[in-house]
């Protein structure tokens, strides 16, 4: 007879196997190196900046728009995969406690990310608002949990209707709710709370309607949502090892890949075709190299010290090469390449060279965001030492690791 309690368990128990795996490699690796660094360098900002807060600063604005996201953000983990599509809908009259686990589950695993958002902004909050009592923080966050429960089940509730507009449109409705909700129970306006509430609970009750009239459960969509979820960690794993599970998508990128595909035809040229091709269109190669820059010219630009400009300039240079590195195994599946009539060399040669050239750049990007400030030598110290950084580093550290 199945038993759908211990189906979860054994499926939540092979989940967890597969997380930790990649969780030791992540928070072992150098990405923890540079999280510490981060976490270390921004809490000492902000704790300077709340201490000079500025007045009239829109604390509520900003709390609530961030508090609201967050219990918008309430996706089902059902731990769902590809052979449950057929396996499994023979069972679905038995899988009621399969997904009351999952729902369980998905809002254990997202106390964190509250967690997190309730401590950071409690200093802010008492810095705003230091007359008010500490319990009335407190009473927040419990609005929180509340809120994330609901949209846990609205979410729940939507996956049984298949057109992604009317889930989109539920979803952005409810977010639009929460944030105002949590606006006005900030600025204290408990009339104007009450009421938005109401409006909430309207939409609630709307989804629970809807999910009444759609009893049967939308397997593959269901399936498609966990799926995207494990790729986003496993492209997150990839950054500290190797994973094998991990689905590449391929973008065409014409006019990107039409600029830098420039070389000659000659034998020794192959791998740098390929690589540079594979790095346009192939994963999220271009994607994590555009958001380091920004979010390192971001920091450059904000952060008021000019030596903590130029180490976060460095260090944001040090994750892209050693987060791009992975592009000498990106073929490693693919027996042709062992078949180029190409000597090995010139593989290795090409990653080097090509990461030496996107070091290059983002260099001088990093040193340019300086000149708007003013601050000419940093802007020299970072070009200068930026370039003195890759050149070592791709032909030490990384020249070893792919040797």
């Amino acid at each position: 007879m199945f038993d759908s309690n211990a189906f979860f368990r054994n499926r939540l128990s092979e989940h967890m196997k597969e997380m930790s795996r990649y969780l030791r490699y992540i928070f072992n690796g150098h990405t923890a190196v540079a999280m510490l660094f981060f976490i270390s360098a921004i809490a000492v900002y902000y704790q300077q900046w709340i201490a000079n807060l500025p007045d009239g600063f829109p604390t509520a604005l900003v709390v609530g728009i961030v508090f609201g996201l967050v219990a918008s953000y309430s996706p089902v983990r059902t731990l769902l995969k590809e052979p449950d599509l057929v396996f499994l809908i023979a069972a679905e009259s038995k899988m009621n406690a399969y997904f009351r686990n999952a729902l369980l589950y998905s809002f254990v695993i997202q106390l964190y990310l509250i967690l997190l958002v309730a401590a950071a902004f409690g200093p802010l909050y008492a810095a705003t608002y230091p007359n008010r009592p500490g319990q009335s923080y407190l009473l927040i966050v419990v609005v929180l949990l509340i809120f994330k429960v609901w949209n846990l089940f609205a979410n729940w509730w939507m996956l049984k209707v298949r057109a992604p507009g009317v889930r989109q449109t539920d979803l952005l409705t409810r977010s639009l709710l929460s944030i105002v909700v949590f606006y006005f129970l900030i600025q204290g306006n408990m009339l104007f709370t009450a009421i938005t509430t109401g409006l909430y609970i309207v939409v609630f009750l709307y989804d629970y309607n809807v999910s009444r009239k759609h009893t049967g459960i939308i397997w593959d969509l269901l399936v498609e949502k966990d799926r995207n979820r494990m790729q986003t960690f496993y492209r997150i794993a990839n950054m500290a090892t190797d994973v094998p599970h991990l689905k590449n998508k391929v973008k065409r990128r014409q006019w990107l890949a039409s600029l830098v595909s420039n070389v000659s035809f000659q034998n020794k040229q192959s791998f740098n075709y390929l690589y540079r091709i594979t790095f346009i269109r192939s994963g999220d190669y271009l994607g994590m190299y555009i958001r380091l820059i920004v979010i390192g010219g971001l920091f450059i630009y904000f952060v008021p010290q000019v030596w903590m400009k130029i180490l976060f300039g460095f260090l944001f240079l040090y994750m892209s090469i050693f987060q791009m590195m992975t592009l000498y195994h990106h073929h490693r599946t693919i027996m042709w390449l062992d078949l180029y009539p190409v000597d090995h060399k010139w593989r290795r040669q090409a990653v080097l060279n090509w990461l030496l050239q996107l070091g290059i750049v983002q260099t001088i990007i990093f040193a340019v965001v300086f000149l708007p400030l003013q601050e000419y030598t940093g802007a020299a110290i970072t070009l200068v030492g930026g370039l003195l950084f890759n050149y070592l580093f791709i032909n030490g550290y990384v020249k070893s690791k792919l040797d």
